[in-house]
C-alpha cells in the first residue's frame, strides 16, 4: 500500500484504487476544497474514455486521414484532431467549472456560457497527429488555470495569459499499447491506467519520480543541420557519453517514456522555426509543471518554461525537458 505524503498529510492510495475514489481521498484532505476541480478532472477522464474508444477503432471506422484543412498552427487536420477537439470541449462545456478553454484548433478564445466557473483550460486535443495513420501511440495535454476575471463575467485573454507556476492542475492522457492518465495538482505527479471491460482508470503509477539523469535523448536528428551549435554540440556529448537515441514524434509519447526511464526530450529552435514550434500554454506548460512535481527540469535552453510570461495564445517556444542533470548539462552549453 502506497502513502502518498501531501503536506505533511498523508494519504492511503493503494494501487489500484480507482481515479474517482482518489480524487475524493484528495479532496477530503482540505477542508478548503470545494469540488469544482475534481469535478473538472472526471470532465477530462471522461472525454478521454470517449478518445480512446475512437482511436482503437480507428482502423474500423472513418476516422483516419485528412479533415482536409488547416488548422489556425498552418498544420494539416485530421479527422481524430477535429473529433477530439468536439469532445473535450463538448465535455468540458457540460461539466460547468470550466467557463473558457483556448484549443491548438481554435483560433481563439471558445466560450463554455458557464461564466461562473472558476477555471479555464488550454488543450492539445489530440497531439501526434502524424502518427495516427500508422498506430503510433498519440496523446492529449491539458493545463487548467484559475481565472484571473472576475466570476460571473465573460472570460479574457488574461485568463490563459499567466505564467506556467499559475496553473492549478495540467496532466496528459496516451493513447498506446494501454491508455493512461498522468495529472498533477501540485502535490505530486501519479498515474492512472484505463480498464476498458470496467470503463474506469485505476492508479497504476503512485508519486511517479523522474531520475535525476538518465541514459536516453530524444529529439529528430534529422533536424540536426537546422539546430544551433549549443544543440549540435550537446547532442555530441550525448553520443559521446554512449547515450541511446529513441524518438518516437509523439510529445506525450516521448515524454512519457522518459518520465519513466529518465532522459531529455529536445525540441530546439530551427533556421526555419527560430522562435521554436512547440506551443507554450498547450505543451510546453502543462508538461514542465509535471516533470518539476516529479523532480525533473524544463527550460528553453535559457529560462525556466513555468517562468515563461506568454504573450499569445499560440505562442511557441523551445523546449529541453527531462532529467534534472540533463537538462542542466544541456543549458550549459547556451
Amino acid at each position: 500500500m502506497e502513502q502518498q505524503v501531501i503536506e505533511n498529510k498523508t494519504i492511503t492510495a493503494p494501487i489500484g484504487i480507482s481515479l474517482g475514489r482518489f480524487i475524493k481521498r484528495s479532496e477530503d484532505m482540505y477542508s478548503e476544497a470545494t469540488g469544482e476541480l475534481s469535478q473538472l478532472m472526471r470532465d477530462i477522464a471522461l472525454a478521454s474514455k470517449l478518445i480512446h474508444k475512437e482511436v482503437n477503432r480507428a482502423g474500423l471506422a472513418d476516422v483516419l486521414g485528412s479533415y482536409g484543412v488547416e488548422n489556425v498552427q498552418g498544420e494539416e487536420q485530421q479527422k481524430l484532431d477535429v473529433i477530439a477537439n468536439f469532445r473535450f470541449i463538448n465535455s468540458l462545456k457540460h461539466g460547468g467549472e470550466v467557463c473558457a478553454v483556448i484549443s491548438e484548433e481554435e483560433e481563439d478564445i471558445v466560450y463554455t456560457d458557464n461564466d461562473h466557473g472558476k477555471y479555464v483550460v488550454a488543450i492539445d486535443p489530440l497531439d501526434g497527429s502524424s502518427n495516427i495513420d500508422v498506430n503510433v501511440s498519440i496523446g492529449t495535454i491539458f493545463s487548467i488555470y484559475n481565472r484571473k476575471s472576475k466570476v460571473e463575467s465573460r472570460a479574457i485573454a488574461e485568463d490563459f495569459l499567466q505564467k506556467g507556476t499559475g496553473q492549478a492542475a495540467s496532466g496528459y492522457v496516451l493513447y498506446g499499447s494501454s491508455t493512461m492518465l498522468v495529472y498533477t495538482t501540485g502535490r505530486g505527479v501519479n498515474g492512472f491506467t484505463y480498464d476498458p471491460s470496467l470503463g474506469e482508470f485505476f492508479l497504476s503509477h503512485p508519486l511517479m519520480k523522474i531520475k535525476k539523469s538518465g541514459e536516453i535523448y530524444s529529439c529528430n536528428e534529422g533536424h540536426i543541420n537546422k539546430f544551433p551549435l549549443p544543440v549540435k554540440q550537446y547532442i555530441d556529448y550525448c553520443k559521446e557519453q554512449g547515450y541511446t537515441a529513441r524518438y518516437i514524434g509523439s510529445l506525450v509519447a516521448d515524454f512519457h517514456r522518459n518520465l519513466l526511464k529518465g532522459g531529455i526530450f529536445i525540441y530546439p529552435s530551427t533556421t526555419n522555426n527560430p522562435g521554436g514550434k512547440l506551443r507554450l500554454l498547450y505543451e510546453c506548460n502543462a508538461l514542465a509543471f509535471i516533470v518539476e512535481q516529479a523532480g525533473g527540469s524544463a527550460s528553453d535552453g535559457k529560462n525556466r518554461i513555468l517562468g515563461i510570461q506568454p504573450t499569445k495564445f499560440h505562442e511557441r517556444t523551445p523546449l529541453f525537458i527531462g532529467s534534472a542533470d540533463m537538462v542542466n548539462k544541456a543549458k550549459s552549453y547556451f
